[in-house]
């Protein structure tokens, strides 16, 4: 067997990818290792595991009038085929493969995957198709362009090369599920040269409602053809007459009922839509393209994970919903997919570009595979954009919820990527931290709650946020070097820096300004250590030595001194105290419980 390019997996190899395709703070449809497309998340949270229905891709070779071959645009089919355990229910267990994963059409025998975020590649292998396949799927990452990058669009380009000595007829077809939490109305999307696109949007809702829902399937192809339903029947007759249809030659037949689906509605619609775009007249060695995009348009965020437990409350007055970003820059899902079309190859070609920038490198292919993987995360709903665009995000994702919201200051002190990829959105989380969620003593809770402005605190100050996001500050003002933005958040950076004296700290980090933290200090391992530690206490002194800094550019010449007294006290301390010679330790006595009293009447106060 041929030795394989790096990362570039076969079949064997590719069963557990869902590579994300998506905008920053869009959601995103997971493309799996053998095509098949799966975790639609794009109804503002995660849902691992969803196929909306029989979404798919097919191709089909034809000439002469006779279709020489069709199948699904899937490698070999990668799931249980005795059935699995869906989250809703576990009856499918024993009964078989679900309908929705079409294990039971046929396949391409073999399928390699090559994931090159944000592009996936995916090359196709059957000696009964009549020429080379490939398929090319991603949504647009272009370093500084946040707005494009945040397209709420998955977008799909289909090769063929006539590899025979006749002249074939090629047809790329998409088909959409009517997969939205309500019932669905479906019509065609039109211009003067033909059908463009079909349009599926939740029945009787409005755009200002949470539950309104748009999806769109779209090509620029010359010619196609479309079904803005497929047969509505019983048990898989919507397979069997979408699979005679496939394999008839020449255009669909068009099906329109031009209602509602009686069978459907409330997460039940069984309605699919197909779009066809025509290859015609491919010379033998030509390889020609088509183009399709999956748009979507939830235009309004819900904050469904609200609960009586004391950090998930929803702070008095406060709405629970709001639009999100992408629905002040787009009015449907249509006009997305019509901006995508028409700058189709400005998009593409920015894109790769930042692609082969990175994995041109000669760092190791695992060093890239990992950048490049960890990356993927701002394609995920792991993050938002709320409305005015702030950049917002989760500690991760369960399989249908995020997981420990609030851009947790010291979980998300760690990433760097979006800082040197898309710095203004980066700053906007800094804007959001220093202008929602400290208090007026300057504690500032490590989770940020939302709605923004509703100043709801959901958690205690973390020595490790508060202090990583004066570095974060010092960080993003050196990369943008905006003077302006600085001096607006400047006076809460101070006061930040300061809370580590101030009266009004109960956790009594370091009221001397010895530039050691003493008292109790969370972070983030989610528990408290008392006395002094290298590791926490060296995030306290890099923000000491960066505020001065920052004081340096305001001309704020008493607090650049102060700092730096206190760091050149706390760093000659910490040298002298807590390393062995060896390594950092921590400096306290586990048998003496006195440095717990100080803070018992606090927790008891709070309610801990």
């Amino acid at each position: 067997m041929a030795a394989r390019a790096p990362f570039e997996y076969d079949a064997e190899h590719a069963g557990e990818i869902s590579f994300p395709i998506g905008g920053i703070g869009t959601g995103c449809i997971g493309l799996s290792g053998a095509g098949r497309l799966i975790d639609w998340e794009i109804l503002n949270r995660p849902n691992k595991g969803s196929t909306n229905g029989l979404s798919h891709f097919a191709v089909r070779a034809e000439a002469d009038g006779t279709v020489l071959d069709a199948r699904l645009l899937n490698g070999p089919y990668q799931g249980n085929r005795t059935g699995d355990f869906p989250a809703d229910t576990s009856r499918n267990f024993g009964f078989g493969a679900r309908r929705d994963s079409l294990v039971g059409m046929p396949h391409f025998t073999g399928n390699t995957f090559a994931g090159t975020f944000p592009t996936a590649t995916l090359t196709f292998q059957d000696d009964r198709f009549p020429g080379d396949v490939s398929l090319l799927a991603f949504n647009p990452l272009i370093p500084l362009g946040d707005r494009d990058s945040s397209i709420p669009a998955a977008m799909f380009e289909i090769s063929f090369t006539n590899t025979t000595d006749r002249v074939l007829d090629y047809s790329a077809v998409g088909v959409l599920g009517h997969g939205l939490p309500l019932a669905t109305r479906a019509a065609p999307l039109t211009a003067p040269t033909g059908t463009w696109g079909v349009s599926v949007v939740t029945d009787e809702t409005e755009p200002s409602s949470p539950d309104h829902a748009e999806l769109v399937l779209a090509t620029d192809a010359e010619f196609t053809s479309s079904q803005v339903h497929l047969f509505r029947g019983h048990w898989f007759d919507a397979l069997e007459v979408y699979w005679r249809d496939l394999n008839r030659p020449g255009p669909f037949a068009p099906r329109d009922y031009g209602d509602v689906d009686p069978r459907g509605g409330m997460g039940r619609n069984r309605d699919s839509s197909l779009l066809c775009a025509h290859l015609l007249g491919v010379q033998p060695g030509e390889t020609r393209r088509a183009r399709l995009v999956i748009a979507w348009y939830a235009p309004v965020f819900r904050k469904y994970w609200v609960s009586p437990l004391w950090h998930f409350r929803q702070a008095s007055g406060a709405t629970g919903q709001w639009p999100n970003w992408y629905a002040g820059e787009w009015d449907s899902a249509a006009a997305v997919a019509r901006e995508v079309l028409e700058r189709w190859d400005e998009l593409a070609e920015a894109t790769t570009a930042y692609r082969d920038a990175l994995y041109s490198s000669t760092l190791p292919a695992a060093v890239l595979d990992a950048a490049g993987a960890n990356v993927s995360v701002l394609k995920s709903p792991t993050v938002l954009r709320l409305t005015d665009g702030t950049f917002y995000g989760w500690e991760g994702c369960h399989p249908q919820a995020g997981s420990c919201e609030g851009s947790c200051t010291h979980v998300w002190n760690y990433q760097q990527a979006l800082a040197f990829l898309f710095p203004a959105l980066e700053r906007t989380m800094r804007d959001a931290d220093y202008r929602y969620n400290m208090n007026e003593a300057g504690g500032m809770s490590f989770r940020l709650s939302l709605p923004l402005g509703t100043r709801y605190s959901t958690e205690r100050p973390c020595a490790d946020g508060q202090f990583g996001n004066v570095l974060k500050v010092y960080r993003d003002f050196k990369l943008s070097g905006d003077r302006e933005w600085l001096a607006a958040l400047w006076p809460r950076v101070k006061r930040g820096i300061e809370y580590a004296w101030s009266d009004g700290n109960p956790d009594r980090w370091d009221p001397e300004q010895s530039g050691v933290l003493w008292g109790r200090q969370h972070h983030t391992l989610d528990m408290e250590l008392f006395g002094p530690n290298a590791w926490l206490t060296g995030f306290y002194l890099g923000a000491l030595a960066a505020g001065a800094e920052l004081a340096d550019v305001m001309g704020d010449e008493a607090a650049a001194a102060g700092y730096r007294a206190a760091f050149a006290r706390g760093r000659a301390w910490v040298d002298a105290n807590l390393f062995n010679g060896e390594y950092f330790v921590q400096a306290i006595d586990l048998t003496d419980r006195s440095v717990l009293e100080p803070f018992i009447a606090t927790e008891v106060a709070l309610g801990v």
